[in-house]
């Protein structure tokens, strides 16, 4: 099991003074290799459960592990070391809805950066450090090739279309080879001619037996991507299954309301 999560809860009070449940998730697991789906409405708490689980939000209560690691224990009486924070943070990528390119570096710099950062802290840096950043230069560039942009390394993200520098972001979610990689609609920045681009990426991913978690409003993606859909609504998961159960027999009315939805 690479990733669980049990009773992870979370509530946000607003300026009315209401409290209200933004997310809330029972039990979900993830195998290594599998691809899980969060789709819903606007507000449904999909964007706060990946929040909750790559650790840019705390959740109020329950548990998420990735690999083994505890990432959130609300019963946990002892915090987690920074070290232990940053084992957690390695293995996690992501990828989120605007780019966050740097626009001072290049494609190939972008995706190498936080690997040249985090190598320093091996002790045989100094030692070894021409051998270290090339490896680091030849992994950015097989990642560069493996998003299609083998003939952009050296292009500055203002010389890339919007397509091409979501692929330059995927790569860099990937530089520091991550157990899971984390999209937040990855294609809602983008035009619908390039939209394509990046679920091709994904799709070669999933095939290749990355594990993801995936945020997003793409019906035909999803039904073609994923083995796992979480259908969330009013911060609670309202239905989860294969694609072809949630797809072509959803349980729930708000399901089926949601998907007819998107085939109008």
């Amino acid at each position: 099991m690479l990733l669980e999560i049990k009773n992870v809860f979370k509530q946000v009070t607003e300026p009315s003074g209401e409290i209200i449940t933004v997310s809330h998730a029972e039990h979900l697991m993830l195998d290594k290799g599998g691809q899980m789906l969060l789709t819903g409405p606007s507000g449904s708490g999909k964007t706060t459960l990946l929040r909750c689980i790559n650790m840019l939000e705390t959740a109020d209560s329950g548990s998420i592990t990735v690999d083994g690691g505890v990432v959130f224990d609300s019963d946990r009486t002892e915090k987690l070391t920074a070290e232990q924070k940053r084992e957690n943070q390695l293995k996690i990528g992501l990828v989120f809805q605007s780019f966050n390119l740097f626009p001072q570096y290049t494609a190939l710099e972008n995706v190498t950066l936080a690997a040249k950062i985090h190598a320093k802290n091996r002790p045989d840096f100094k030692q070894n450090r021409k051998a270290i950043l090339a490896e680091i230069e030849e992994n950015g560039k097989a990642l560069l090739k493996k998003v299609g942009l083998s003939d952009k390394m050296n292009n500055y993200p203002c010389e890339l279309s919007g397509g091409q520098q979501q692929r330059v972001s995927i790569a860099r979610a990937m530089a520091l080879k991550p157990k899971i990689l984390f999209f937040d609609e990855p294609t809602s920045a983008l035009d619908p001619e390039l939209t394509g681009e990046i679920l091709k990426v994904i799709k070669d991913l999933a095939a290749e037996k990355m594990t993801m978690v995936i945020v997003t409003h793409e019906m035909n993606f999803a039904r073609e991507a994923a083995d796992r859909i979480i259908f969330m609504d009013n911060g609670v998961i309202e239905e989860e299954g294969t694609p072809e159960e949630v797809f072509d027999n959803p349980k729930s009315e708000r399901t089926r309301e949601f998907i007819a939805g998107y085939s109008d």
